[in-house]
């Protein structure tokens, strides 16, 4: 079960990374210079490739990495600073969402910005969640803040301690 997880974690994030490297390369491609019928049929792909391809696949990659973290029991440090990562992952996808829904909206007025400012930004996020990953380092507690590591000495917000 734990394998299968795992392939299909991958398989989703190999689609997931790749959708959003390909994403800005076609979005550079909406021209306001194309006849209606081009930059419509563009556009139709670029939302269809968006919705239909990237976005599923993020969620099915997070989706089966947040089961493997439970059921591996990985709460390690380099998870936490993966899951961040992710999170920037996210950040950015959300970020190519608005760039399609803008242009979808202006009818070819706007312009996306550079593909290589995009590729740029990802590029060494997905490099740090692979390095994470594969090398999962160890953090000393150096690298951590002290309350955040150390017992506040405080009650817990709810009334029963959780088992």
């Amino acid at each position: 079960m734990i394998t299968a997880l795992k392939a299909l974690h991958i398989v989703a994030l190999i689609v997931w990374c790749a959708g959003l490297l390909a994403l800005p390369l076609l979005l550079t491609k909406h021209d306001p210079l194309h006849s209606q019928t081009a930059y419509a049929r563009l556009r139709e792909l670029s939302q269809f490739a968006y919705t239909a391809v990237v976005t599923p696949a993020a969620v099915i990659t997070i989706a089966a990495g947040t089961a493997l973290i439970f059921m591996r029991g990985v709460f390690a440090p380099w998870m936490f600073a993966k899951l961040a990562a992710v999170g920037l992952l996210v950040v950015l996808h959300a970020w190519q969402s608005f760039v399609l829904i803008k242009m979808g909206e202006t009818a070819g007025q706007d312009r996306p910005p550079p593909a290589g400012l995009m590729i740029a930004l990802t590029i060494p996020v997905m490099a740090i969640v692979l390095v994470l990953v594969l090398a999962r380092p160890t953090f000393s507690s150096a690298c951590f803040p002290d309350w955040l590591t150390a017992p506040r000495d405080r009650q817990l917000p709810v009334d029963e301690t959780p088992i």
